[in-house]
């Protein structure tokens, strides 16, 4: 009858950890490329690939963009990101783009939302570096707070700050590094049905071009997480974010899966 106890008690035993469950109010580890505060479990990981395409959707007229497939005949860039728990509320992870960029980061859990405290907060740390990190690095660092409410919407705020955002000889430029104010949110439509929405203004430091901004259509299916976003910009790391978009008119299709290995 122990024996049997024991049996029956160790599928609870594995679940008692509260990270296991489902978070509907924010399924995933990022909005689109902005993280989100979503807790990995101790020891779990999650793959995502990012694909973003090089033609503006506004290139030519309609027929010119339906012969394009609506650019998805154009070359893309494509970005495979790693993450793992390495212990309760602290995550590493590495993210590798087709330019060559990498880019490793961690985040740590400062503070919870719950019935004590209104937002949950968390440290970031991440440093790009350009041709497979022999080059250019870019390293940054800044917090995410997020609200949730409820099972329906999740809202974020981004203050980061990134060094050397601007790659020409420090010589020759004014500033060398952008503070960021990131500003997101995800709304639940339906049940497994997501809206998300991304912008990244640079409120000092270098500014060039336009912020970037993303919308995303999303669907969860399992432990899958499937996204067709719309951008001014093509960046995923935190420099190419902080490098912004050339423009408000170009916009550019492209998509997102994420993979949560739990």
């Amino acid at each position: 009858m122990c024996v049997l106890a024991l049996a029956i008690g160790a599928p609870a035993a594995a679940q008692d950890d509260p990270d296991l469950d489902i978070n509907f109010a924010q399924p995933d580890f990022t909005l689109v490329a902005l993280p989100t505060t979503l807790r990995l479990p101790k020891y779990k990981s999650a793959f995502r690939v990012t694909h973003r395409f090089l033609t503006p959707l506004n290139d030519g007229d309609f027929g010119n963009l339906v012969e394009r497939f609506f650019g998805l005949d154009s070359g893309a860039q494509i970005g495979l990101e790693y993450r793992f728990g390495i212990m309760r509320r602290t995550q590493v992870g590495i993210n590798r783009t087709s330019d060559r960029t990498i880019e490793f980061f961690s985040q740590y859990e400062l503070m919870a939302q719950g019935e004590s405290f209104p937002f949950t907060i968390d440290a970031l740390a991440t440093i790009d570096g350009t041709n497979n990190f022999r080059d250019s690095y870019s390293p940054a660092l800044g917090a995410v707070v997020s609200r949730t409410i409820g099972e329906h919407a999740a809202l974020y705020v981004h203050p980061i700050w990134v060094n050397n955002s601007n790659l020409e000889p420090s010589e020759i430029v004014d500033h060398n590094d952008s503070m960021l104010l990131g500003l997101g949110a995800r709304l639940r439509i339906r049940p497994t049905v997501y809206l998300t929405f991304e912008g990244t203004p640079r409120v000092a430091g270098h500014t060039p071009g336009s912020a970037q901004m993303s919308f995303g259509l999303e669907k969860r299916a399992g432990g899958h997480m499937f996204q067709l976003t719309f951008t001014n910009g093509v960046g995923t790391t935190m420099g190419q974010v902080a490098r912004g978009a050339a423009n408000t008119d170009d916009w550019y299709l492209g998509f997102c899966i994420s993979r949560k290995f739990y």
